[in-house]
């Protein structure tokens, strides 16, 4: 018989994949071996594979490039990378080395864009791309470096007040892109996004407001889906939309020469991922040109604001099983000795399902567990993967402890769980490695933070 949980993963998957792969029974993440990470640093602890990162990018700036060749496409791209995702140093410094571009959401983002121009990472004239709604410090933030006058600065005008705000704070003109309030997914429980101005209500502010304005130069129209660029009728259907807008925008305003495709690029959540990325760049890229055809426009720059597809693949959090409870016939839990609710609360918040797999034991006989997090919230489980309603897992045995870890959890995890801050039941925040490689292509480690401790909690709390 097949029992071992490799055989389980053969008959399952395609298996090794281009990230993963084994060494004996111990699982091998981009060539590194997990284990020696465990043995190193312990757990529970995190980690950020910095060269997926760029690789990452390369792949899609490949994408866009090939298919613009092909097809004749006559704008530009430019990607742009939006920190909400993930604001750390060593992200952006990674991601910056690539020639990209920056998007921002709210008022501090823009110090950070000022410390990256100061020290050289963000160059004299690339692109700062400042959406999201703008209370008065973003107002005044993206005027100081709009009058600064080194970067490409587009505000986003998410309502009409906003340039107004913007103009009275500043003498400099403007180069600003106007973002479409899309309609929801069917799925969401109300129908049009809280975030930019309706469809029908652009080209009349665009009259209105905007074209006799001196100062202002509306360059391009933002679009902007929730959940992401998919291969669907509700996606497609949205964008045809958008497309009319701008052609329509375009006509009477000639500076609107740029289109940002905003929402990202899926992440691989499962080893039977499948995303055909070649072929959707082609496909929005060619209804694009078909659009101007036939409106005998020219074709637009393109822009997209890449974050989870940036950053979510170099991310992974490990854990060891301390203990296993059978709470009846049925349930088995493996209690960790972390907590998803604090450390990956999308898993919490949203269901948001990450690729598990084991660290070692590999070639142990497999069951079928659910797993716990050590708060006392009864919501503090993960309980199914992407490809199955349940978890399967090596076999547990309390004298050969076994390791799990999560993959692709790089975006959003540590800015939504409160990095370095309080956490629920003052579960510690584990520690943080990156990973690089040398010039030679050796694994290089550091440790960026160390595990929270008691005394981290009492001053939060000022004891």
């Amino acid at each position: 018989m097949r029992t071992k949980y490799i055989d389980l993963i053969d008959q399952t998957f395609d298996f090794p994949q281009d990230e993963f792969s084994l060494i004996e029974d111990r699982l091998l993440f981009h060539g590194i071996d997990l284990m020696r990470l465990v043995e190193k640093y312990g757990t529970p602890l995190k980690f950020n594979y910095l060269p997926q990162i760029s690789h990452n990018i390369q792949r899609a700036k490949g994408w866009f490039r090939e298919t613009m060749n092909n097809i004749g496409y006559q704008g530009n791209y430019h990607y742009s990378y939006c920190t909400k995702s993930s604001h750390f140093s060593f992200v952006l410094d990674e991601v910056m080395k690539n020639d990209v571009h920056i998007e921002t959401s709210s008022a501090f983002d823009i110090d950070i864009v000022r410390r990256l121009h100061a020290k050289g990472a963000l160059k004299d004239g690339q692109f700062v791309i400042c959406n999201g709604y703008k209370p008065k410090q973003y107002i005044e933030n993206i005027a100081n470096i709009l009058d600064e006058g080194k970067l490409r600065v587009i505000p986003i005008v998410d309502n009409t007040q906003e340039i107004q705000d913007l103009l009275a704070r500043t003498d400099s003109d403007l180069n600003i892109g106007i973002r479409i309030a899309s309609e929801e997914d069917p799925k969401f429980e109300f129908y049009t996004s809280r975030l930019g101005i309706r469809y029908r209500e652009i080209v009349p502010f665009y009259k209105a407001i905007l074209e006799n304005n001196p100062r202002v130069k509306v360059k391009m129209l933002h679009f902007f889906i929730n959940t992401g660029i998919t291969d669907n009728a509700y996606y497609w259907n949205e964008l045809t939309k958008c497309l009319r807008v701008y052609s329509d925008l375009k006509k009477v305003c000639p500076t609107l020469d740029s289109l940002n495709i905003g929402g990202g690029f899926p992440i691989k959540q499962s080893l039977a991922f499948d995303y055909d990325y070649a072929y959707m760049v082609r496909e929005i890229l060619m209804q694009v040109k078909k659009v101007c055809a036939d409106n005998d426009i020219p074709e637009p720059n393109i822009f997209t604001e890449f974050g989870s597809f940036t950053v979510g693949e170099s991310g992974g959090a490990i854990f060891r099983v301390l203990h296993q409870k059978q709470q009846n016939d049925r349930e088995k839990w493996n209690m960790i000795d972390s907590s998803f609710m604090t450390n990956l609360p999308d898993t919490w918040a949203i269901n948001k399902r990450f690729i598990l797999l084991p660290i070692n034991k590999w070639n142990d006989d497999y069951e079928r567990v659910l797993l716990g997090g050590l708060t006392c919230d009864s919501d503090d489980y993960y309980n199914s993967e992407q490809h199955a309603n349940a978890i399967y897992l090596p076999r547990f045995d309390r004298n050969a402890p076994l390791y799990i870890g999560f993959f692709n959890t790089g975006a959003y995890q540590e800015t939504v769980g409160g990095f370095g801050g309080l956490k629920h039941c003052l579960i510690p925040e584990p520690k943080h490695v990156l990973i690089q490689r040398d010039e030679d292509g050796k694994i290089q480690t550091e440790l960026f933070s160390e595990e929270q401790t008691a005394e981290d909690f009492l001053k939060i709390l000022g004891y």
